[in-house]
């Protein structure tokens, strides 16, 4: 049977170990070339796939390939699109099936969180509803660690890691301060529904750090966390307290809500930080300083985890693999086996169980009071930010690549989407 090309892409907010994943894919693809032929990415996520603005990975030498390890953010772009269902735009459809068909692909590989997932398990039932046979592996990512059954998600272990580290180099420069300056830090970080990074700022307190976490999980009570500062700066001399940008007030308004909502059709977040700065300045009085990690979070390489990049290869490369053995409609796990010592596999998961279905804080990660983590969510989270992966530098400044991202020749009439 003639070999067939792959569709590989990138969707929604990237992550400093995607192109950790995308290094899994192409170079695992390229040890099997008698049954995949080539790796075409799809520029700008599904995008790629609709307006047939493909790239041929093929042009990329194999140091380049290897160099993506280490380079943070979406080497072919990325992109917020998601595609509506059959019954509601089956022009859409149609429309990959016609790129599919023109370029030989079976294979379709796409690197993303929630809902990638469920654009990944719809692209897996053309072969049942429109009739063209298409095997579809949908590889994790996304910093917000709120996919259902893996035990964590590639793209979290780093994050986690450079807020953790942030949120204790930012402590350190407060607690130098309190005396007759700063009283009080508030970070703020990604996760709208899901408090996996913010939980990752309570590792500061076996430090020594006066610290309070603020949950999405946890409906936002400001009587009871103004008291909660007041008595740690009172005790201590400041307090560090790190907001997910999710933080909600009891009756579900954001605390960060701006008004406007993103491609998918989500609040638009960006301004917990200030906000709850500001709350505890008119209450308390205390002179502050906050910040708002962003994009920072996401895209901080230098300080990735090696266990988080080592995890992002290896679902990559299990994509591949899974297609190859006959899978479709299937996404790679990380499976636990051992929290100490740390020991993980991959597994497998169905789509069907995870498109559209978020990963919450379990309560008992959360301490009684809703301000911290427990023991258990240390247990969880120390072994994801172990171990450094430093990219090479030049010149004092990492040195990252940037592919040739050369096109495919186009062979079909324009789409408008």
């Amino acid at each position: 049977m003639p070999a067939k090309n792959a569709f590989y892409a990138q969707s929604g907010g990237v992550t400093a170990v995607i192109n950790a994943s995308a290094c899994g894919v192409i170079e695992t693809a390229r040890q099997h070339k008698d049954k995949i032929a080539n790796v075409y990415a799809g520029r700008n996520g599904i995008i790629g796939a609709l307006t047939e603005d493909l790239i041929d990975t093929s042009q990329e030498s194999d140091d380049d390939i290897a160099a993506l390890r280490y380079t943070p953010a979406g080497a072919f772009g990325s992109c917020r699109y998601k595609l509506k269902s059959l019954e509601a735009n089956r022009r859409e459809y149609e429309r990959l099936i016609e790129v599919f068909k023109a370029h030989n692909i079976g294979y379709f590989f796409y690197n993303g969180g929630g809902d990638s997932a469920d654009t990944c398990y719809k692209v897996s039932q053309l072969s049942e509803t429109l009739g063209y046979p298409v095997q579809a592996i949908h590889v994790p990512k996304t910093v917000d660690n709120d996919l259902p059954i893996t035990d964590n998600c590639p793209g979290f272990g780093s994050v986690a890691k450079y807020i953790a580290t942030s949120a204790l180099e930012a402590s350190f420069d407060v607690r130098s301060m309190a005396k007759t300056s700063t009283k009080l830090f508030v970070l703020e970080v990604m996760g709208r529904h899901a408090g996996w990074i913010a939980a990752a700022g309570g590792l500061i307190d076996d430090h020594g750090i006066p610290v309070l976490v603020l949950f999405p999980e946890i409906e936002f009570d400001q009587d009871r966390f103004m008291a909660k500062v007041k008595a740690m700066v009172e005790q201590h001399g400041y307090c560090t307290v790190v907001v997910s940008e999710g933080c909600h007030w009891p009756d579900g308004r954001f605390l960060a809500e701006q008004g406007t909502k993103d491609a998918f059709g989500h609040a638009q977040l960006g301004g917990a930080a200030p906000v709850v700065a500001n709350m505890v300045k008119e209450a308390l009085g205390y002179k502050f300083h906050w910040a708002v990690a962003d994009y920072l979070q996401r895209a901080a390489r230098h300080l990735a985890s090696k266990t988080d990049v080592e995890q992002a290869y290896a679902t990559g490369k299990a994509g591949v693999e899974f297609a190859l053995a006959g899978h479709n409609a299937i996404m790679p796990t990380i499976k636990r086996v051992s929290s100490d010592p740390y020991r993980w596999e991959v597994g497998e998961a169905p789509l069907s169980e995870v498109a559209n279905v978020e990963k919450f804080m379990p309560r008992e990660f959360i301490t009684e009071d809703g301000f911290g983590i427990t023991a258990a969510c240390k247990e969880y989270l120390l072994p994801l930010i172990q171990g450094e992966d430093y990219p090479p530098f030049t010149n004092g400044l990492p040195r990252f690549v940037t592919l040739k991202n050369a096109a495919v020749e186009k062979k079909l009439a324009a789409f408008e989407l």
